[in-house]
């Protein structure tokens, strides 16, 4: 009548899962990120930064808040955001209501490669993903994900 104990180990079944899970996913990302880089001109980590700065209020976030919308550490972004500007995608400028805050804004040839670049992205990721799963497998996919998010106590 007691409850099963957990082991403090993954079963064999249970390692294999995962393994398999985190080495697709892991190769998903790594063909996703070098078809962005061949066909666009901007890295995924450009991708994500400029995709949540197009879809801010007035495409500006305080830097703060951009780490925490893409999860990164404040230093990466930081260093990533120096690029970017040097690049003319985004600009940066103090932000008068927060000592030491840092608003960043897609530019407008940020935004324009951001365009040109989502259609290469957009593209590879239905080839690589959506076309590999019938429409039951991404629910699932959809619903594994979220209990994960769950769990980790992560943004929904």
């Amino acid at each position: 009548m007691g409850h099963a104990k957990h082991r403090s180990t993954p079963t064999h079944e249970q390692l294999r899962v995962w393994r398999n899970y985190i080495e697709t996913a892991n190769e998903l990302q790594r063909l996703l990120e070098a078809r962005f880089q061949n066909e666009s001109a901007m890295s995924s980590g450009d991708y994500q930064v400029l995709l949540a700065l197009s879809e801010a209020p007035g495409r500006t976030v305080r830097s703060s808040e951009l780490a925490s919308l893409i999860g990164w550490e404040r230093s990466r972004l930081s260093h990533h955001l120096g690029r970017m500007e040097k690049r003319g995608l985004i600009a940066r400028a103090s932000c008068p209501e927060v000592a030491h805050g840092v608003d960043v804004t897609i530019t407008d040839a940020g935004l324009d490669t951001f365009r040109s670049g989502s259609v290469h992205h957009l593209r590879a990721v239905r080839e690589l993903f959506v076309d590999a799963l019938s429409d039951q497998q991404l629910t699932e996919v959809d619903a594994v994900a979220a209990s994960l998010r769950v769990h980790l106590g992560t943004r929904q």
